[in-house]
């Protein structure tokens, strides 16, 4: 199952949940961190914990981050969070959630801040 990366610029990508199998792909495509903006359960007991997708990440090489974020309902606190992630993690970084979209909206509000 390939991973469909939506790249915002070199240094910033968003994607749909991540499987464990997918993980592997991720680090081979160069990333060196990964946000997870998803909230455990939010998909049911099907969806992987972030804990899970975590060791995964970090037995690959990368850096992990957990931000779940409620679909519309981002708040400032979140934004802030957001940006000190991107500030301060190993770049190129791949963020997810269920779609992507919220990632993405996270991502938009944290590079627009004052």
């Amino acid at each position: 199952m390939t991973v469909d990366i939506t790249t915002h610029n070199p240094e910033f990508s968003t994607t749909g949940q991540l499987s464990p199998e997918q993980v592997g792909e991720v680090a081979s495509l160069g990333f060196k961190s990964v946000i997870d903006n998803r909230p455990d359960f939010e998909g049911g007991h099907e969806q992987p914990l972030h804990m899970d997708i975590e060791k995964l990440v970090i037995a690959s090489g990368m850096q992990f981050a957990y931000l779940p974020v409620i679909s519309g309902a981002i708040t400032q606190d979140q934004v802030h969070q957001m940006a000190e992630l991107i500030d301060s993690l190993p770049k190129p970084i791949l963020a997810f959630c269920r779609s992507g979209a919220r990632s993405t909206n996270l991502y938009h509000l944290a590079m627009s801040r004052s």
